[in-house]
């Protein structure tokens, strides 16, 4: 079964590149991607939900592939942004619950749609991501930091501009297969700002209390 693409203007100011297969009255799938991923993610398993009688919808989530990448710095990056993004885009598909699935950062931003909105979600499969309550006493990041040290991943993406210039001194194309040209046009045309701003806001205040 075809996909489908169209941008949606949510209500949050966003504008929002949503990939959909399946017919429009079934029941919904929302399938969210991780790091560095977009919607491209979830290419095979959509025709397949599609044949069995749903509608799958995969956005590119705030920040990645054609949809907007608010300014530079994490303040727009929150929980409370991206999960404001899916309440408004499943309010957008006039859905009151949807089935979600999500993976990676999808699966920490799902957590965070169960806990805020669950009157939205019938059911949810995360993919890599347990759910994990947030620490009063210690913030995310300093607590990787501790326990794995400054040269983690999590920890090397905090400062603004380093990474995303190493990104870009190596290019996002190191072979030639099919599914790395589509990730790396997408990074080409965007950059990985808005991407790595999900790792800078994990010390926010409006993430998992």
């Amino acid at each position: 079964m075809a996909i489908t693409h169209r941008t949606v203007q949510l209500s949050t100011g966003l504008r929002m590149h949503v990939a959909e297969a399946g017919p429009a009255g079934a029941p919904v799938v929302l399938l969210l991607h991780g790091f560095p991923q977009t919607w491209y993610t979830w290419r095979h398993q959509m025709p397949a939900l599609a044949a069995a009688g749903y509608r799958a919808v995969a956005p590119d989530m705030r920040g990645y592939g054609d949809s907007d990448v608010p300014d530079r710095g994490p303040e727009r990056y929150t929980t409370l942004h991206v999960v404001g993004d899916l309440v408004a885009l499943l309010n957008s598909l006039g859905k009151k619950q949807v089935f979600v699935a999500a993976h990676d950062w999808g699966a920490f931003i799902a957590w965070c749609l169960c806990q805020f909105r669950p009157d939205k979600v019938r059911a949810f499969v995360a993919l890599s991501v347990a759910y994990n309550l947030r620490s009063a006493a210690r913030k995310p990041v300093d607590g990787v930091r501790a326990l794995l040290g400054d040269e983690y991943y999590v920890c090397r993406f905090q400062e603004l501009g380093a990474i995303e210039a190493e990104f870009a001194r190596l290019g996002t194309e190191q072979v030639t297969e099919e599914d790395i040209k589509y990730y790396a046009s997408q990074f080409d045309k965007t950059g990985f700002i808005g991407a790595l701003n999900y790792y800078r806001a994990l010390n926010k205040r409006e993430m998992i209390k």
